[in-house]
């Protein structure tokens, strides 16, 4: 594999999006679809949950499995250059991810996080999506 110089990875890097992803899109479509109505990126929220669904007090977090570690996961790689720098980064991520899920159970919020690579397969997630969701 072709390693990328310092300012191609810079560029790489700063296309990341932490909003409107397609994973979250993806999950957004299904959750109207199976007839739910829901609010975005509530910043009155711990955390600003990506779908926040009020009528049922929860929160549905798209998070990627790289930048949250999702763990068994083969997208869940370590890079291999500027080892400490990442391990922080995405020790902090999940620190501040239990932090934060927990903070929206205190104020009574049932959580729910969906990992990209379960994005994949749109009937599995209905089903699981369904079964978190009361009717």
């Amino acid at each position: 594999m072709k390693s990328n110089t310092p300012l191609q990875r810079s560029r790489i890097m700063s296309r990341i999006r932490g909003k409107d992803t397609k994973p979250e899109i993806r999950v957004r479509r299904l959750l109207h679809a199976l007839g739910y109505r829901f609010r975005l990126h509530r910043r009155d929220l711990p955390g600003t949950p990506d779908i926040v669904l009020p009528r049922w007090k929860s929160v549905i977090f798209v998070h990627g499995c790289f930048w949250h570690v999702h763990p068994g996961c083969k997208r869940a790689t370590k890079p291999k250059t500027n080892v400490e720098f990442w391990e922080k980064k995405l020790k902090g991520n999940v620190a501040r991810d239990a932090k934060t899920i927990e903070q929206l159970r205190e104020l009574g919020y049932r959580c729910l996080v969906v990992w990209e690579c379960e994005t994949k397969n749109l009937d599995v997630l209905a089903e699981r999506l369904t079964a978190f969701l009361p009717r």
